[in-house]
């Protein structure tokens, strides 16, 4: 039996919001509101696929302690949108497939562009 990680090993969150073309005002608004209300850093728009990524999305990074509201917030709020959550523990493919959680479709990752555990 292995011993379970302990949620020390998380250092922050980042939440992967994806779109295309007919969901990208959605996206919009749904930028605003949390840039509004929570202490996040919004990350640039990718409007083609970026790293593991398989269609265009942006990301919001956040701390630990922000975490219960914004995840909440965005449950209620995607309004159709797919979106990943997931920690960062150092371990970029571990946190992209084992430790995530989707809102909505879940889609299919690269996980070939991640690198190694650090």
């Amino acid at each position: 039996m292995t011993q379970p990680l302990e949620t020390s090993a998380i250092h922050s969150w980042h939440a992967h919001v994806y779109y295309d073309p007919a969901t990208r005002d959605a996206a919009a608004r749904l930028r605003e509101q949390v840039a509004a209300r929570f202490e996040a850093t919004l990350g640039r728009w990718h409007d083609v696929p970026v790293g593991p990524h398989p269609q265009a999305m942006y990301q919001i990074a956040f701390a630990n302690a922000v975490f219960p509201d914004l995840t909440g917030f965005l449950a209620l709020n995607r309004v159709g949108l797919t979106i990943l959550v997931h920690p960062e523990t150092g371990d970029e493919v571990a946190d992209h497939r084992d430790h995530a959680m989707w809102m909505g479709k879940v889609l299919p990752l690269d996980l070939s562009t991640l690198g190694p555990r650090r």
